[in-house]
């Protein structure tokens, strides 16, 4: 790490024009341009955190808001030195990872990010001069810069990670967070103790959420005010509610029948920013587990669909197991869908909800609040896109539009 009493080198005028321009190009890449920096830094990530949606979703908007803080200071001031972007940006994922039990081994990671963008960054400093001279300067004076603010960055999350794990530790939610991990890991803790120390009775029936946000700046408050509402959909008067992230919490409710779906709808249009994903209603501490985990899989796909508020695991179950092979799912929908892949999503939308409706063109109208005669017109127009027919192959073609629909056009 670069000493603070030690001499920051100026680069020359013409060299500081190239890095302003390096910069400015950089930030008006597109966001598919970032993908290579996301996928190394996800590679060789803890599975705890790639089983994690809500973490991974962090982790990406923190690459991007520590990419972007940089190229913007070099743009307003070329080759100086870059301080860390500002705490919001970086440290809720540092908070987020000590909830999980990880340490700081968890965020190594970003030197294999680091190094994706250095390449990123060479690769335009290359493209704008073929000048020895001011290449040489050019990388050197940017390398010093970039490997400096990395370690900051990463100097000021270890100390974060420091303090929440001290604040976990004079609270219940790190008991919480440890019981159930060990629980849905399969442990051999005894039921009975575990429901002790949870104050939640495993051996009853339960459905279990994902209570989560995307927002870049999660708010807590409405977090809890969604669990809550989950709670009293359920008709529960205890749920047993665990921080998973800074933008995620997990919930259990207790009940035989599960939530009230369409008073949870109704409440979640008070609380514009929070989404719910619902594991199916089971048994025992086997459904404890196996609800968590199809919520989690229920919460995986509706990332993928940014306007989905809510949605269950019923929903979904088909696709989830049609694309954990996402290269098959991918041959399935091109094969079967042929043209209509690539078509407006409205024609999509509009013979998967034709089909949904057991091929009535006057519900599935009603569905799409459309006039019958357009949802007529839409599925003309859907059918001619099809490589085949429709007759006798409306499972295979309603399962690639669900896929589509859940994972985007492949």
């Amino acid at each position: 790490m670069q000493p603070a009493h030690e001499s920051w080198p100026t680069p020359s005028p013409a060299v500081r024009e190239l890095i302003r321009t390096a910069a400015e190009a950089l930030l008006a890449v597109p966001e598919e341009g970032y993908d290579a920096i996301d996928a190394v830094t996800l590679a060789d990530l803890d599975p705890a955190i790639l089983g994690d949606p809500a973490l991974v979703a962090a982790i990406r908007r923190t690459n991007r808001a520590n990419l972007t803080h940089w190229l913007r200071v070099n743009v307003q001031r070329p080759g100086e030195r870059v301080p860390p972007a500002p705490p919001s940006e970086t440290f809720g994922v540092a908070r987020d990872l000590v909830r999980r039990g990880l340490d700081q081994t968890a965020v190594d990671a970003y030197r294999t990010g680091q190094n994706a963008a250095w390449r990123l960054w060479m690769a335009q400093a290359f493209a704008l001069t073929s000048d020895p001279a001011e290449l040489g300067e050019l990388l050197d004076v940017t390398a010093r810069s970039i490997f400096d603010f990395v370690d900051r960055t990463l100097l000021g999350i270890a100390e974060e990670m420091q303090r929440e794990r001290a604040h976990l530790t004079r609270g219940t939610q790190a008991e919480r967070l440890e019981v159930t991990t060990l629980v849905l890991g399969g442990a051999p803790i005894a039921a009975d103790r575990a429901s002790r120390r949870l104050g939640y009775e495993l051996g009853r029936t339960h459905t279990a959420a994902v209570v989560f946000t995307d927002a870049p700046e999660p708010d807590q408050g409405e977090l809890d005010a969604g669990a809550e509402l989950l709670a009293r959909a359920s008709g529960a008067r205890r749920p047993l509610t665990v921080l998973a992230s800074s933008a995620a919490l997990w919930t259990w409710t207790a009940g035989q029948d599960g939530p009230d779906l369409d008073a949870l709808r109704a409440g979640l249009a008070g609380l514009p920013t929070v989404r719910v994903a619902l594991g199916p209603t089971l048994p025992g501490v086997d459904g404890f587990r196996r609800s968590h985990q199809d919520a989690l899989a229920t919460q995986r796909l509706m990332q993928r669909v940014p306007d989905v508020r809510l949605t269950t695991f019923d929903e979904v179950q088909v696709v989830a197991l049609a694309t954990h092979d996402e290269q098959a799912a991918d041959e399935l929908v091109r094969r079967t869908l042929g043209p209509l892949a690539d078509a407006p999503a409205e024609l999509r939308d509009t013979l998967r909800a034709y089909l949904r409706e057991d091929c009535n063109a006057t519900r599935a109208a009603q569905v799409l609040y459309a006039h019958r005669n357009t949802v007529l017109n839409r599925l003309a127009r859907a059918q001619e896109l099809l490589p085949a027919p429709l007759a006798g192959r409306g499972l295979q073609v309603g399962l690639a539009l669900e896929i589509v629909h859940w994972l985007g056009p492949r």
